[in-house]
């Protein structure tokens, strides 16, 4: 409603921008902040609109026909107006690349001593889960919506009883071959091991924790190797 009235007030010459397209965005902005002064006898408040409109002057990306825009750095996943998208990686070289994640699963004494003895309901906790993390590891594209579809080589779930925090420790290691790094691959499985762990614990409690999700280390790629400091 403000916008039409604005345009009914406005002298017909003075409604449009000016024809010449080799003025910038912002030009064109405190034109139209004077036309408004002229028409509500003072500027136009600073307050949300003039400030997205300004920090849209500065940010917004040059485009380039026949190459992708870049986004903030770092966020691959976003495209050139913030929208999702999933990374074109068919000009990237193929190397060997791995991953090693963790995370614990804090039992409790009761449910630690039933784990140790093999004594839960459901049957083998530690083996049920290892394979668990395994299956979740071979799925991670299809739970996390952006990642590729990759061929592994190589996937270990391995689950430790810690008889001094009462807990699993549990570690993954997702390898392969190809264009994109494998550390969601790794997260997944111990993640997915770590709730197939909760699943088979939880009528004994349900005050089970599942801690410290993290990656390890990573080899390959184009950022090269990294691993967590100690």
């Amino acid at each position: 409603m403000l916008i039409r009235r604005l345009a009914v007030a406005l002298p017909r010459s003075r409604r449009f921008f000016s024809s010449n397209w080799n003025h910038d965005l912002a030009s064109h902005i405190a034109e139209l902040n004077k036309e408004m002064e002229s028409v509500f006898g003072e500027p136009p408040s600073s307050g949300n609109a003039s400030s997205v409109s300004n920090e849209y002057v500065a940010t917004e990306p040059k485009f380039v026909p026949g190459k992708s825009v870049e986004s903030t750095p770092g966020l691959t996943h976003t495209g050139s107006m913030g929208e999702a998208q999933m990374v074109d990686v068919s000009r990237k070289e193929s190397s060997k690349r791995t991953a090693i994640a963790s995370c614990k699963v804090i039992l409790g004494k009761k449910v630690f001593d039933l784990v140790v003895a093999n004594q839960m309901a459901k049957g083998d906790v530690l083996s049920v889960a290892k394979i668990a993390g395994i299956t979740g590891a071979k799925k991670t594209s299809n739970l996390i919506p952006l990642c590729h579809n990759i061929t592994l080589t190589h996937v270990r779930v391995d689950l430790t009883l810690n008889p001094e925090e009462f807990s699993v420790d549990i570690e993954g290691e997702a390898a392969c071959t190809g264009k994109t790094g494998v550390e969601m691959e790794a997260m997944t499985a111990v993640t997915i091991a770590g709730l197939t762990v909760y699943d088979m614990c939880k009528a004994a409690s349900k005050d089970i924790q599942i801690t410290d999700v993290r990656l390890e280390c990573k080899t390959g790629g184009k950022s090269g190797n990294w691993s967590r400091e100690k």
